[in-house]
């Protein structure tokens, strides 16, 4: 009963631990000033579905006939006219479906630039775990020196060690103090970088996890995730974007229509009276924009192809790097959990020697620089141990960018 309350207190200690970062990942991507950025540039794509959802502009022309020419129901005296051109059936709608696809790859970048974000969270994380784990095992091994010193000065009493022994207790202890305090400081700039990275005061302290092991068993990840990773959907939002830009060539490249309508001011003619005398002149106009020296549309739809062509190439590269990403990170993690292991049965080991060394004084008899030399392999042990585990969840952090675990 008393393993099971451990076990259930356990499972809610890393719930609570994976919900804390969890929440320092959304508090990120909710400042960060780059994804800002992106989501502006997606708004300013969505807009411009409304900007090509429009007609040319409206001609509207006037013309007064200085030099007035006669007509048999009088003068012309000025001259209005009014012009409409509009695109081939469909074209406008294609135009739409191209700035739709072009505001949907914007999209994607924007789970890129989130998913990139949550990476460089979460190894910055770890790696402040990994600092102030190993300040936790100096301060341990610092009080352990000390104890040993405390057991040199009485063994100096009895005669049984020497006064070297107890300074080099003595510079051991200073040596782990300047390892710790160096520490400190490489955790405050760490820190720094793990608050600009959520776009908040560098100088706010960061709480991390007090203790974390590896879990039994690794997740699945599968090669098949990376199809449907976002830096490869990307190319397939801008594969399809080239052909709705092909479309809207093809409708381009069709005739305009016009419709226009011309109005004549005529004057009355003088001392003549007949029915249409000054009747002015009102005549609807129908025009055609054919573009019959169409080599531009020819040479956008070669374009075309070669960008396709480009993109396909493209995604095939990306996918081969991310592969070799993603199997680099899968033998990095199984390496730090085989490097784990070996630290513990090491550790174990040196606790066992620790144990002999103290019956050896508890004898009457011991010597000191067996002393600092098990107290060395037990420090380092650990230190190796803590850098197992947080090389082993950077590799995982890794391997849940790549895959459907982000």
């Amino acid at each position: 009963m008393r393993n099971i309350i451990l076990i259930i207190i356990l499972l809610f200690v890393v719930q609570g631990q994976a919900q804390e970062l969890q929440s320092y990942i959304q508090e990120a991507e909710s400042n960060s000033p780059e994804i800002q950025a992106f989501e502006l540039r997606y708004n300013i794509a969505e807009e411009k579905v409304n900007e090509v959802n429009t007609l040319p502009n409206t001609e509207v022309s006037a013309g007064y006939f200085v030099s007035e020419t006669e007509t048999r129901t009088g003068a012309q005296m000025a001259k209005l006219s009014v012009k409409q051109m509009i695109p081939w059936f469909g074209t406008i709608t294609a135009r739409e479906n191209y700035a739709t696809s072009l505001a949907e790859a914007e999209f994607v970048e924007i789970t890129i630039a989130k998913r990139k974000l949550a990476l460089s969270v979460t190894q910055s994380y770890y790696r402040l775990y990994s600092i102030r784990a190993r300040q936790r095992v100096l301060e341990e091994n610092i009080a352990l020196l000390d104890t040993y010193e405390k057991l040199a000065l009485t063994s100096l009493e009895v005669g049984n060690a020497s006064a070297v022994d107890v300074l080099r207790l003595q510079i051991r202890q200073n040596e782990l103090v300047e390892r710790k305090e160096v520490l400190g400081q490489d955790f405050l700039a760490e820190q720094s970088v793990f608050n600009n990275l959520l776009n908040r005061d560098e100088n706010m302290e960061v709480e991390v996890f007090d203790a974390l092991n590896l879990p039994s068993k690794d997740p699945m990840v599968s090669l098949q995730d990376l199809n449907v990773h976002p830096e490869l959907l990307k190319y397939d939002e801008l594969y399809e974007s080239v052909e709705k830009a092909e479309l809207v060539n093809e409708k381009e490249s069709l005739p305009d229509l016009g419709f226009g309508l011309d109005y004549v001011a005529i004057t009355e003619r003088p001392n003549m009276d007949f029915n249409d005398n000054g009747k002015d002149i009102l005549m609807p106009m129908v025009s055609v924009s054919i573009p019959i020296f169409n080599n531009r549309y020819k040479s956008i739809t070669k374009q075309n192809k070669l960008r396709q062509q480009e993109l396909t190439a493209q995604k095939k590269d990306r996918r081969n790097k991310l592969e070799t990403v993603l199997l680099t990170a899968i033998s990095n993690r199984e390496s730090s959990r085989i490097a784990y292991s070996t630290q513990l049965d090491n550790l174990q080991q040196a606790d066992d020697a620790e144990e002999i060394l103290i019956k050896s004084y508890e004898s009457g008899s011991i010597d000191f620089n067996d002393v600092l030399d098990v107290q060395e392999l037990q420090l380092k042990f650990q230190i190796n141990g803590i850098e197992s585990v947080k090389n082993y969840y950077v590799q995982m952090a890794i391997i849940n960018y790549l895959s459907n675990n982000n």
